[in-house]
Order: structure tokens, then C-alpha cells, then sequence
């Protein structure tokens, strides 16, 4: 299990545990590999994750010195989705399995690399006097708000739940310091349209903070640079921004075990820029309805576009016309560099955001789900790298109207539009400051080094 040629006292060994979601294995992942690409010294990571992740990702290429774990299920996984009772059963149920593991794993860990919501592998780590880092996947900006919103109700002794009050004039939540009246209104809708139980999980995760050694945030500094100024200033441990934590490095490898998609071979015979591409990510799911929808819509627009339906794909792919190509899915960081791709239908998923702005491609923000309202905010007001698609209440099947669709996709990606060349041109400067970041010596790449440093201490660094 060790690299060859190391013995297994000058290995230092991390045990990475990210939360049972796409988002969040696929971010802690990647971290894990510019870990790997970084240290200056033997290291081992043993990437612990339920057993359908393994089955999901076990066989895809990784660095040596990063070798898979498993431990058993929490819950069945279904299209129906319960927020709140999946983080419950996180919450409750891998810690015992957890901590078997890491009695059976050799070398003796030496760190524990948790994701920020696993809030008992903190005090796991405490009693087994092992430091912790914790990865925050999310936005800087969405966690400076709750954090402000958890210091608030904890000050003022009130419940979270006083943010399903509906007058929005109510004396408590007329000002609360750190957080703007539009965020609020981001943070009260987020609470109306998710599970309660899903955000007190969240919330909570706040109190337990102090007890990590180190905060990662998946997040380029120049991005927010007010909230994560703001987050340095509040908590009392280092918070470093190393994002984005996307699969960047595996752009070196251009080659493909069973050649090169069929999905890429259209889109290098389509024009520059002229191919919308959707993806409304892998946890919440849109009704069949709605995708029928979209379906019509974007085949009466006339835009080229690639959309990955997921398991909707081979039902959709003889209505979607000669100018759309469905998938189940794709490699999108590879999709969204792609020369041809001029726009992206998101869900407003925070890797994905990132991946576009990576990209440097403009975005029609279709929030879904959690921190997804939030961000869409960011991009289509703080960045100004998209359009809002409007859509009806959560609730109804159809979103937003096929009739909707084809108007906006039209405009969206009309190169010939003022309006659409604004966020484009957005869009390019944001990748710039991306790749900056990202370049040798620059902010997330020298934050991550002092990262290295601070958490391999005592191992020649």
C-alpha cells in the first residue's frame, strides 16, 4: 500500500474524508492532488469514502502516493432527495465506522483532512490528538454570511428558525451586522425552499470552527476578496483561499483510454463559441416534465448546444433536433475550455461555477439547490459573468417555460449582442485573474505552499 521504495516510517500519512456528495468528493479530490503534486517530501493519502463512491470512482487514474478506503453506506441513495435526512445519517453514522478504519490503516495517520461539514471527525481528531484541517467547498461569501447569521441568533440566544419568519420586517432580522439586506433575503430564501434540518447541520458546523488547525476554502482570493478579509479578521485560525480546487491538473493529460470522446469530436466541427452547454449538476433532480421542456426549447432556438441529461439522455436524444448533442455525462472542465463553447446553463453549483470562470465562460444561473441561490447572485450582480434565468415557484414541475427558454438561449448567445459581448468580456477577465492565482507564486498557488508548510510541520518542512 506504500509508495515502492519507502519505508513506512518516513511516509507522513493523511487520511482525507470528504462528505458523501459529488461536489464534495470531486473537490476534496482534487485538493488532494495538488497536494500530492506539491509536497516536498514522502507523503501518503488514504482517501476514505463510502462504498458506492468507491464503485463510482475507485478505477479513475490518480497519483501513487493516493490510495483508496471505504466504509459502509450511511444511507441508500435515491431520486428523492432528503436533504435533511442524509445529513443526519452523516452526522450519525460514519464516525463509528470511521474511527475502525483508521484503528486498521498503516502507517499511523498523522493528520486528518476532513471535510468542513463532517463536524465530528473534529472532535474525533481531538481525542485521538491528531490535527485536523477542515475544507470548505463552498463560496468565502456564503460562509461569511452564516457565520455572521450563526453569531447573531448565538448572541441574541434565538433559534435559526427565526429566519422562517415571513415578515420580513421583523425587529430581529432588520440588521444584523456583516450581512446585506440582499444576502439575507439569498439566506432566508435558502431556508424557506431546503430542509431545516439540512441548515441547522450546516449552521452547527459553524460552532465547531475553533477546534480545526486549519480552514481550506475552495475559493480564489480576487474572487472575494471582502469576505474572505472579513474571515481572516473573525476566526482564530488560519483561514487559507487555495481554490480553485477543479481538476485543472488533469488538462496536462490530453490523452483518452478509449480515444477521445464522441462528445469532443462535435465539438471540435462546431464554430467558435457558438455551442451552449448544459448541466444542471447531480443532486437535485428536475422533473421529467421540465426536461421536456427544455428539450423543445432549445430545439426551436436554432443554438448549437451539449447538454448532459444524466439518465434522461437516451430518452431525450432523438427530441433535442440536428443541432443538439445529449450525453449522460461528460468531463466538463475539458467541455467548458473547449474553443466552441460560448455559454453554460448552470445550476450554479459552486466546482462548476469555478470551472467556468476557469474557462472563462459566461453563465446562465438557474440556482436549484443550497448555496446555488448565493451564488447565482454573485455571478449575475458582483461579477457580472452571466444572466439570471427566471423560473416559478419551487414547487411547480415547470420552472421556467419552454417558450422562455428559446427567447433567452437566442439572445444569450447572439455573438452580435452588446448585452451578451458585456458578460463575455466579463467573463474572460475573471478567467485571467483565475489562472493568475493559480500561476507559480501567485495567491491560491503560494496560500496552498503555506498550507504544505504549516500542516506538514514537524516533517521536514
Amino acid at each position: 500500500m506504500d509508495p515502492a521504495g519507502v519505508e513506512p516510517t518516513a511516509v507522513f500519512h493523511v487520511v482525507a474524508m470528504p462528505f458523501p456528495c459529488q461536489g464534495h468528493v470531486n473537490a476534496m479530490m482534487n485538493l488532494c492532488k495538488l497536494l500530492s503534486s506539491r509536497s516536498a517530501n514522502p507523503l501518503l493519502i488514504t482517501f476514505v469514502v463510502t462504498e458506492e463512491w468507491l464503485d463510482c470512482i475507485g478505477s479513475e487514474p490518480k497519483p501513487e502516493n493516493i490510495r483508496f478506503a471505504s466504509i459502509p453506506n450511511v444511507v441508500e441513495r435515491s431520486n428523492a432527495v432528503d436533504f435533511g435526512g442524509f445529513n443526519g445519517a452523516v452526522k450519525t453514522k460514519m464516525e463509528a465506522p470511521f474511527e475502525q478504519l483508521l484503528d486498521r490503516l498503516e502507517p499511523p495517520v498523522a493528520r486528518i483532512l476532513a471535510d468542513f461539514e463532517l463536524q465530528w471527525a473534529l472532535d474525533f481528531g481531538i481525542r485521538r490528538n491528531i490535527p485536523v484541517a477542515s475544507l470548505w467547498t463552498m463560496s468565502a461569501s456564503f460562509f461569511s454570511v452564516l457565520h455572521h447569521f450563526y453569531v447573531f441568533t448565538q448572541d441574541r440566544h434565538l433559534s435559526v428558525h427565526v429566519l422562517h419568519v415571513t415578515d420580513h420586517g421583523d425587529e430581529h432580522l432588520d440588521q444584523i451586522p456583516g450581512i446585506s439586506s440582499k444576502h439575507l433575503e439569498d439566506l432566508r430564501t435558502v431556508f424557506h425552499e431546503n430542509d431545516p434540518r439540512g441548515m441547522e447541520s450546516l449552521l452547527g458546523s459553524i460552532s465547531n470552527v475553533p477546534k480545526a488547525k486549519h480552514l481550506l476554502v475552495n475559493s480564489v482570493y480576487e474572487l472575494e476578496p471582502q469576505a474572505f478579509d472579513t474571515l481572516k479578521a473573525v476566526l482564530p485560525l488560519p483561514v487559507y483561499p487555495v481554490g480553485p480546487v477543479i481538476p485543472y491538473l488533469d488538462l496536462e493529460d490530453a490523452s483518452f483510454k478509449n480515444g477521445e470522446p464522441d462528445y469532443l469530436k462535435w465539438l471540435d466541427a462546431q464554430p467558435q463559441d457558438s455551442v451552449l452547454y448544459i448541466s444542471l449538476g447531480s443532486f437535485f433532480v428536475v422533473s421529467s416534465t421540465q426536461m421536456d421542456e427544455f428539450a423543445i426549447a432549445l430545439r426551436n432556438s436554432g443554438v448549437r448546444f451539449l447538454w448532459v441529461a444524466r439518465e434522461e439522455a437516451s430518452r431525450l436524444k432523438d427530441s433535442c433536433g440536428d443541432k443538439g448533442f445529449v450525453v449522460p455525462w461528460c468531463e466538463q472542465l475539458k467541455v467548458l475550455c473547449h474553443p466552441s463553447v460560448g455559454g453554460f446553463w448552470s445550476h450554479c453549483g459552486w466546482n462548476s461555477t469555478q470551472e467556468a470562470v476557469y474557462g472563462g465562460v459566461p453563465m446562465l444561473a438557474f440556482p436549484l439547490f443550497l448555496d446555488q441561490v448565493p451564488n447565482c447572485r454573485q455571478i449575475v450582480e458582483d461579477w457580472k459573468s452571466g444572466w439570471s434565468v427566471k423560473r416559478a415557484e419551487v414547487g411547480s414541475e415547470i420552472l421556467v417555460a419552454k417558450e422562455d427558454i428559446s427567447v433567452l438561449v437566442q439572445k444569450f448567445m447572439d455573438l452580435k449582442s452588446s448585452e451578451g459581448n458585456e458578460v463575455r468580456k466579463r467573463a474572460r477577465e475573471l478567467k485571467s485573474i483565475c489562472r493568475q492565482a493559480i500561476s507559480k507564486s501567485s495567491s491560491s498557488s503560494a496560500n496552498l505552499d503555506a498550507f504544505i508548510c504549516d500542516f506538514l510541520a514537524g516533517h521536514g518542512h
